[in-house]
């Protein structure tokens, strides 16, 4: 029977996709407290999609691929507005960018090259898709309400979580490599 529902995970992905639409939209129109509900809905998609992929075993070779690309459409498309609307410092949007793209090639390079079939997110990964997250919402909510959440330390403390996942992801890539040599 659960079969028939394994399509739910991808269906929730390509829906956080279509949602770049109008949550981008919404910022460029600076009404952020409806961008914020489209940024949370984007989020709760996210956590959903893996969480029945994973719990509920409906897990796809498309959903092992979809389910990066939508979030990496959601978090730098998102981020990428905040920072052209002066929300979001350069050295921050870099870091988000620059990983994403080293991690994309990467995972190209090992799909490729060594044909190793699509690789597995680490849990420092998704730690870090997490804070990503967070830090948007909260500077969401600081142009919203102005708590002052961000500023510089919460700057540097993401853009640091983002440096350290794409060190253990090169870690873990050189390991791989190493060992598929020695096969």
């Amino acid at each position: 029977m659960t079969k028939y529902f394994i399509f739910i995970p991808n269906l929730l992905s390509i829906i956080r996709i279509f949602l770049m639409y109008p949550l981008l939209t919404f910022i460029a129109n600076e009404n952020f407290l409806y961008a914020l509900g489209i940024f949370v809905l984007a989020a709760a998609t996210d956590g959903l999609d893996g969480y029945l992929a994973r719990v509920m075993e409906w897990q796809t070779e498309l959903g092992k691929i979809l389910d990066p690309i939508a979030d990496k459409v959601l978090l730098i498309g998102t981020i990428l507005i905040l920072w052209m609307n002066g929300y979001i410092p350069l050295f921050v949007l870099l870091t988000f960018i620059c990983r994403d793209f080293i991690i994309i090639m990467g995972a190209a390079f090992h799909m490729t090259v060594y044909e190793t079939g699509t690789p597995a997110p680490n849990v420092f990964g998704k730690f870090t898709t997490f804070c990503h997250i967070a830090y948007l919402a909260f500077v969401f909510i600081d142009i919203i309400f102005g708590f002052n959440i961000t500023n510089l330390a919460l700057d540097v403390i993401v853009a640091g979580v983002t440096l350290i996942s794409l060190l253990l992801y090169g870690t873990g890539w050189s390991k791989l490599t190493a060992k598929l040599h020695r096969e």
